[in-house]
């Protein structure tokens, strides 16, 4: 029977035979390699990242590179990967590792979690993966994976929960040559839930933890992990503008440094089609053409987005009467809003208009 004492070591053990070993960022205990592909992992699937992380290994081989970047560039090469605080979080906790560590990244969790957009759990995962310190990581997967086998049935949405599931996480580590066991625990506990304790249909029979489970022997894994609170999900109505010239150039507006795409290059976005109506000459009013409406689904909220679009013979200058978020945007050619970091509903109209136009 496995107990809480030999849990790490199981699970160690059957890393070596069955665990995933092809991954890009694995073979490795290069802390920026580990560190960035934690941060591109969170809520993303391992394939998406697959690709990301790649051409961004090529761009920002090293810390620095990253850190001596334009934030522009960051969010360009990001553009699709969604959740762009990670991104801006990411660059700045750059930056802090060239400017107060000398470039190389704390070896500690606790050191870790002060830089920018680097929480406990992700701290953990680079400090015991890298330097081989025994702490213990709790992302989704391996609550998952702890809360089904100890049967763990406090509710998770609390704090409290959260805090003593922490605690019992920390005395479930292996026990036995912690330098080689450490970085190979940390990814079996998240390969486990990643490919055979999955949030339905686990495959209990591959499960070398089973027959100590207790969510197994109660016959209701997924029942676990408790957790009440649900997101309340809510819709808005967007209009953006769509001004492109017969250049193909793009008129586009940086979003401010906080809310919803905070420092993104974005169509102009307005609350209803009169308040767009209101940003434009009237006599630009009778060339507008209202696309089909489509949605957008971010985490807690649904956008229909309603694109309308003014086709121009050259390129304008908005004038004092546009509103001011139109005046403060610049014209963009398309080689240029490619590179660009987009929202991703934005880059799929910008894309979906350029081929309709090429086609033509």
């Amino acid at each position: 029977m496995t107990s809480a004492k030999s849990f790490g070591d199981t699970v160690v053990a059957w890393q070596k035979k069955h665990g995933r070993h092809d991954l890009p960022w694995q073979n490795t205990q290069d802390p920026y390699a580990v560190w960035l592909s934690e941060i591109m992992l969170q809520q993303t699937q391992v394939l998406t990242v697959r690709d990301y992380f790649g051409r961004f290994m090529a761009r920002f081989p090293t810390v620095a590179d990253l850190a001596a970047a334009h934030q522009d560039e960051v969010l360009g090469l990001w553009s699709g990967l969604g959740y762009y605080s990670r991104a801006r979080n990411l660059h700045r906790a750059a930056i802090d590792v060239v400017a107060l560590h000398g470039g190389v990244f704390p070896r500690s969790a606790e050191a870790l979690q002060t830089l920018p957009g680097i929480g406990r759990s992700t701290a953990a995962a680079v400090a015991s993966l890298c330097f081989s310190e025994p702490v213990a990581i709790l992302d989704g997967n391996v609550k998952r994976v702890l809360s089904r086998y100890l049967g763990f049935q406090q509710d998770l949405a609390t704090s409290r929960a959260e805090k003593d599931l922490w605690a019992i996480a920390q005395t479930m580590l292996p026990q036995r040559d912690l330098k080689k066991a450490m970085p190979r625990y940390t990814q079996g506990v998240m390969d486990l839930g990643a490919t055979v304790c999955t949030s339905k249909k686990p495959s209990c029979g591959q499960c070398p933890v089973a027959d100590a489970c207790v969510a197994k022997a109660q016959g209701q894994p997924e029942a676990y992990p408790v957790k009440s609170r649900k997101l309340k999900r809510s819709s808005e109505q967007l209009w953006l503008l769509h001004a492109v010239t017969s250049q193909s150039e793009v008129w586009l507006v940086q979003r401010p440094q906080s809310g919803v795409w905070a420092g993104l290059y974005c169509l102009p976005v307005f609350e209803s089609y009169d308040a767009l109506l209101a940003a434009l000459p009237r006599k630009q009013h009778a060339q507008l053409q209202e696309g089909e409406v489509f949605k957008h689904v971010l985490t807690h909220k649904d956008l229909h987005m309603h694109p309308v679009r003014l086709p121009l013979p050259v390129a304008l200058k908005w004038g004092a009467s546009t509103q001011e978020g139109m005046s403060r945007g610049q014209w963009v050619s398309q080689t240029d809003w490619a590179a660009l970091g987009l929202p991703a509903p934005v880059r799929k109209l910008l894309e979906l208009q350029g081929a309709m136009s090429s086609s033509r």
